[in-house]
């Protein structure tokens, strides 16, 4: 697939694998609002900059000449979904808000966008 295939689709990115992600991104932003506020420029920011990083990593990849440079793009929104789920899974443990429930669903997304991000890497990756 070139850019020129790709541009026809005129949003399509936005389609599946973005759209799982952007709806990522806002479901991390609403949980790190109940956050304690001394957390503001720890974990909610370090949190909240993966999520961001998963769509947006996947709309730039999306525009490239390239299959092998989208490819590369999508191996970059993989890491920072790992990023992510690290990051949730250390606020679990410490115990960070008491509606831990929140945490588990947000991870459960980040998987399910893990799985859609590989893949696609591997369908696109022959």
């Amino acid at each position: 697939m070139n850019i020129g295939q790709r541009a026809k689709g005129n949003g399509q990115w936005a389609k599946g694998k973005g759209q799982k992600a952007k709806n990522l991104a806002v479901i991390i932003y609403r949980l790190t609002n109940n956050y304690p506020k001394k957390e503001l420029y720890g974990l909610v920011s370090q949190i909240n900059r993966c999520a961001v990083s998963i769509p947006s990593n996947i709309a730039e990849g999306y525009g490239r000449k390239s299959t092998k440079e989208y490819i590369q793009f999508l191996h970059i929104a993989l890491g920072s979904s790992r990023e992510l789920e690290t990051q949730l899974i250390i606020s679990k443990e410490v115990k960070i808000i008491e509606n831990i429930e929140w945490i588990d669903l947000a991870i459960n997304k980040v998987n399910e966008v893990q799985a859609l991000l590989v893949s696609t890497i591997n369908k696109l990756d022959k």
